[in-house]
């Protein structure tokens, strides 16, 4: 099975939720978990920064991969978004075909 993980950070929990309900509306995950607030820290622009931010946690298919990650560009607020996908190397496999199954197109 062919069942990704894709992770994403945001500014507020009003853009995980609207997020996570574009994703799952479009059928492009099957679960969104968002955890909050985390706080990131990181470089930008060359200095270092401090941010709390939302964690959504993408339950997806290599299949579905590309329209992920545009719905996620189109809808983030950031200029550079956090977008990984980690490939899911073993799972329940009830599990993971529910995430295929709910992830398939109408």
């Amino acid at each position: 099975m062919d069942v990704l993980q894709v992770t994403t950070t945001v500014g507020s929990r009003g853009e995980a939720q609207a997020l996570a309900g574009v994703l799952l509306e479009g059928r492009l995950a099957a679960c969104v978990q968002v955890v909050g607030p985390v706080e990131s820290r990181y470089r930008w622009e060359g200095r270092l920064e401090t941010a709390t931010e939302w964690l959504l946690v993408v339950k997806t298919t290599a299949g579905r991969y590309d329209e992920v990650e545009a719905a996620i560009l189109a809808a983030h607020s950031y200029d550079v978004p956090e977008i990984l996908a980690v490939p899911v190397v073993a799972g329940s496999e009830a599990y993971l075909r529910w995430v295929e199954e709910g992830t398939a197109s109408a």
